[in-house]
């Protein structure tokens, strides 16, 4: 499931994922989100929490999240993923530089950390 995250500034996209994440959390959550805020800029910074109990990823939300995060390539300014998962964060440092802006991971005791980073 993806769940929008409301309290953060207007230029900052926010979402927390938790349980199993299909791609119709993709298609109906994220990917109108996206597209929304680059209707607004041209740039997208991005707060991506995953929850204590996030289980997966279903094949149609990882093709999704490559279709998107190809779509929009040079979109990505900031993306702060937060989440206590020691093998996402470990994922994320080997394929991290394969996205062209700046990616951050934080944990979840660092998600006010995290914001203000993404708020500089």
């Amino acid at each position: 499931m993806i769940h929008i995250i409301k309290d953060l500034p207007d230029h900052i996209l926010g979402f927390v994922v938790s349980g199993t994440v299909t791609g119709k959390d993709y298609e109906t959550v994220l990917i109108p989100a996206v597209e929304a805020e680059l209707k607004e800029s041209p740039k997208v910074r991005m707060l991506y929490q995953i929850d204590a109990d996030f289980s997966s990823y279903d094949l149609g939300a990882m093709w999704d999240d490559t279709k998107i995060g190809l779509k929009h390539l040079k979109a990505w300014e900031r993306i702060a993923l937060v989440t206590d998962s020691e093998w996402i964060g470990k994922a994320m440092h080997i394929f991290g530089f394969t996205i062209p802006g700046q990616v951050r991971i934080f944990t979840n005791d660092e998600l006010s950390a995290a914001k203000e980073w993404l708020s500089e």
